[in-house]
Protein backbone atom coordinates (compact mmCIF):
# COMPACT_ATOMS: atom_id res chain seq x y z
CA UNK A 1 0.00 0.00 0.00
CA UNK A 2 1.43 3.40 -0.82
CA UNK A 3 0.81 5.97 1.78
CA UNK A 4 1.78 9.73 1.73
CA UNK A 5 1.61 12.80 4.31
CA UNK A 6 1.74 16.31 3.11
CA UNK A 7 0.96 19.10 4.72
CA UNK A 8 0.95 22.95 4.96
CA UNK A 9 2.75 24.80 7.86
CA UNK A 10 3.11 28.12 8.82
CA UNK A 11 4.19 27.77 12.73
CA UNK A 12 5.52 24.40 12.77
CA UNK A 13 2.34 23.48 14.52
CA UNK A 14 0.95 20.81 11.39
CA UNK A 15 4.36 19.74 10.38
CA UNK A 16 5.00 18.53 13.72
CA UNK A 17 1.45 16.30 13.79
CA UNK A 18 1.91 15.67 10.02
CA UNK A 19 5.54 14.27 11.24
CA UNK A 20 3.60 12.01 14.02
CA UNK A 21 0.78 10.89 11.84
CA UNK A 22 3.67 9.65 9.15
CA UNK A 23 5.88 8.09 11.41
CA UNK A 24 2.28 5.79 12.86
CA UNK A 25 1.72 5.21 9.23
CA UNK A 26 5.24 4.12 8.24
CA UNK A 27 6.41 6.71 5.77
CA UNK A 28 7.36 10.63 5.70
CA UNK A 29 5.80 13.98 6.26
CA UNK A 30 6.52 16.31 2.84
CA UNK A 31 5.15 19.54 2.51
CA UNK A 32 3.18 20.60 -0.50
CA UNK A 33 5.89 24.16 -0.79
CA UNK A 34 8.54 21.05 -1.38
CA UNK A 35 6.64 18.70 -3.72
CA UNK A 36 3.13 20.41 -5.48
CA UNK A 37 1.79 18.07 -6.79
CA UNK A 38 2.09 14.11 -5.89
CA UNK A 39 4.49 11.91 -8.18
CA UNK A 40 2.81 8.57 -8.25
CA UNK A 41 -0.52 7.05 -7.39
CA UNK A 42 -1.10 7.28 -3.76
CA UNK A 43 -3.89 4.66 -1.59
CA UNK A 44 -3.94 7.07 1.25
CA UNK A 45 -3.23 10.36 1.46
CA UNK A 46 -3.41 11.96 4.86
CA UNK A 47 -3.32 16.08 3.97
CA UNK A 48 -3.33 18.46 6.82
CA UNK A 49 -3.35 22.45 7.46
CA UNK A 50 -4.37 24.89 9.65
CA UNK A 51 -6.74 27.70 9.19
CA UNK A 52 -5.31 31.36 9.48
CA UNK A 53 -7.53 33.91 10.48
CA UNK A 54 -10.09 31.19 10.55
CA UNK A 55 -9.59 30.55 6.46
CA UNK A 56 -8.05 27.95 4.66
CA UNK A 57 -4.67 28.56 3.90
CA UNK A 58 -4.51 29.53 -0.06
CA UNK A 59 -1.42 27.18 -0.91
CA UNK A 60 -3.25 24.51 0.70
CA UNK A 61 -6.95 25.15 -1.08
CA UNK A 62 -4.40 25.29 -4.56
CA UNK A 63 -3.10 22.28 -3.51
CA UNK A 64 -6.47 20.29 -2.95
CA UNK A 65 -8.02 21.46 -6.25
CA UNK A 66 -5.10 20.10 -7.63
CA UNK A 67 -5.40 16.57 -7.27
CA UNK A 68 -6.24 14.12 -9.44
CA UNK A 69 -8.85 11.78 -8.65
CA UNK A 70 -7.58 8.34 -10.62
CA UNK A 71 -4.11 9.04 -8.63
CA UNK A 72 -5.72 9.18 -5.00
CA UNK A 73 -7.79 6.29 -3.09
CA UNK A 74 -8.50 8.02 -0.29
CA UNK A 75 -7.83 11.19 1.79
CA UNK A 76 -7.31 11.42 5.68
CA UNK A 77 -7.41 14.90 6.80
CA UNK A 78 -6.26 16.25 10.15
CA UNK A 79 -5.59 20.11 11.35
CA UNK A 80 -4.44 22.24 14.13
CA UNK A 81 -6.05 25.81 14.96
CA UNK A 82 -7.14 27.26 18.37
CA UNK A 83 -10.65 26.13 17.44
CA UNK A 84 -11.80 26.19 14.10
CA UNK A 85 -11.93 22.41 12.09
CA UNK A 86 -12.95 24.99 9.29
CA UNK A 87 -9.78 23.64 7.30
CA UNK A 88 -11.14 19.64 7.41
CA UNK A 89 -14.51 21.47 6.42
CA UNK A 90 -12.78 23.05 3.62
CA UNK A 91 -10.84 20.31 1.93
CA UNK A 92 -13.80 17.85 2.32
CA UNK A 93 -16.10 20.03 0.18
CA UNK A 94 -12.97 20.82 -2.00
CA UNK A 95 -12.54 17.50 -2.37
CA UNK A 96 -15.86 15.78 -2.76
CA UNK A 97 -16.76 17.74 -5.58
CA UNK A 98 -13.57 16.50 -7.55
CA UNK A 99 -15.20 12.86 -6.64
CA UNK A 100 -11.80 12.11 -4.22
CA UNK A 101 -12.97 9.84 -1.41
CA UNK A 102 -12.45 11.25 2.00
CA UNK A 103 -12.25 9.30 5.28
CA UNK A 104 -15.13 9.87 7.79
CA UNK A 105 -12.67 10.27 10.70
CA UNK A 106 -9.96 13.17 10.99
CA UNK A 107 -7.53 14.40 13.44
CA UNK A 108 -7.46 17.43 15.43
CA UNK A 109 -4.96 18.64 17.37
CA UNK A 110 -5.25 22.19 19.59
CA UNK A 111 -2.37 24.36 18.90
CA UNK A 112 -1.47 24.95 22.31
CA UNK A 113 -1.10 21.29 23.10
CA UNK A 114 0.60 19.86 20.01
CA UNK A 115 2.85 18.13 22.10
CA UNK A 116 0.37 16.48 24.49
CA UNK A 117 -0.89 15.14 21.13
CA UNK A 118 1.84 13.49 19.23
CA UNK A 119 0.91 10.29 20.42
CA UNK A 120 -2.37 10.50 19.20
CA UNK A 121 -0.91 11.70 15.73
CA UNK A 122 0.59 8.78 16.04
CA UNK A 123 -2.08 6.12 16.67
CA UNK A 124 -4.10 8.15 14.12
CA UNK A 125 -1.37 7.27 11.30
CA UNK A 126 -1.13 3.51 12.49
CA UNK A 127 -5.06 3.54 12.53
CA UNK A 128 -5.75 5.25 9.27
CA UNK A 129 -2.73 3.62 7.49
CA UNK A 130 -3.65 0.17 7.39
CA UNK A 131 -5.62 -1.72 5.22
CA UNK A 132 -8.62 -3.22 8.93
CA UNK A 133 -8.83 0.31 8.86
CA UNK A 134 -10.50 1.11 5.05
CA UNK A 135 -12.12 -1.96 4.96
CA UNK A 136 -14.01 -1.14 8.01
CA UNK A 137 -15.16 2.32 6.84
CA UNK A 138 -16.55 0.48 3.68
CA UNK A 139 -18.94 -2.00 5.47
Amino acid sequence: MNIAVRYYSKSGNTKRIAEAIAEGSGTHAVSITDEPTLSERIDILFLGGAPYANVMAPELRRYAECLVRDRIGKVVLFTTSNWSHRTVKGLQKILQVKGIPVAEGHFYAHMLNISGKLDAAREFGRKYGSNNCLQEEKV
